[in-house]
């Protein structure tokens, strides 16, 4: 009987542990969408009704809670690209996944920011996931110009303007889903080789990891 007691205490304290992460998830998206992904941690907790403590005993670190809130998000991207490069028609892979990834950023307010932040430079682990990411995508673009889709002149720094763009719309327009599905429609058009009627500018210095994407307003 005792022994039974000891594991029905270490089941309660594991699914109260299971409730606690799952309140901070839930607490760090909407912080995050109101406040950006700096707002402090302490705000987090308050917001899931529990202590600093509990908090720092399942996230660690903020890149290691903001990963947690945006796990998901971060799957279907990296799925998105890898669903790309295997369809048959590279432009209908690359549409597709162009707008996955907008459809994201339109649906969790916070996750401009957090894609941005999921690569940062000083972990390597996470420096590769990000290399091999642009390797894909480059390989996808070449893929589509080669087909005769994608304009000759797109360079893959251009999914950067194109998510900074895109970002900046639905910051300012959070709720206008409408206004986000149309610019992408017209960015998308844009990209195609037929409508190409006069060369591009050089491209822009910007890559992911450079984009700078601001937090959403603090009010």
């Amino acid at each position: 009987m005792a022994e039974s007691s000891r594991i029905t205490g270490r089941d309660e304290v594991r699914a109260d542990a299971r409730r606690n992460r799952e309140r901070l998830l839930v607490a760090a998206r909407a912080v995050f969408a109101e406040r950006g992904i700096d707002a402090p941690m302490a705000t987090v907790a308050r917001r899931a009704e529990v202590g600093v403590a509990t908090l720092y005993r399942h996230f660690p670190t903020r890149d290691a809670l903001v990963r947690g809130a945006y796990a998901q998000q971060m799957e279907t991207c990296a799925q998105a690209l890898t669903d790309a490069l295997a369809a048959p028609d590279p432009w209908q892979g690359f549409q597709r996944m162009v707008e996955t990834v907008c459809a994201l950023q339109r649906e969790e307010r916070g996750f401009p920011a957090a894609f941005v932040a999921a690569f940062p430079e000083t972990a390597s682990e996470h420096a590769q996931s990000r290399q091999q990411a642009e390797r894909d995508f480059t390989t996808l673009v070449r893929r589509a110009q080669a087909a005769g889709a994608l304009r000759a002149d797109f360079h893959p720094s251009d999914l950067a303007v194109f998510l900074l763009a895109h970002c900046g719309l639905v910051t300012a327009l959070p709720d206008d889903g409408a206004a986000s599905r149309r610019l992408v429609a017209y960015l998308l058009q844009s990209f195609r080789a037929d409508t190409a009627t006069a060369p591009l500018p050089p491209p822009a210095t910007l890559t992911l990891r450079s984009l700078p994407i601001a937090s959403p307003p603090r009010w």
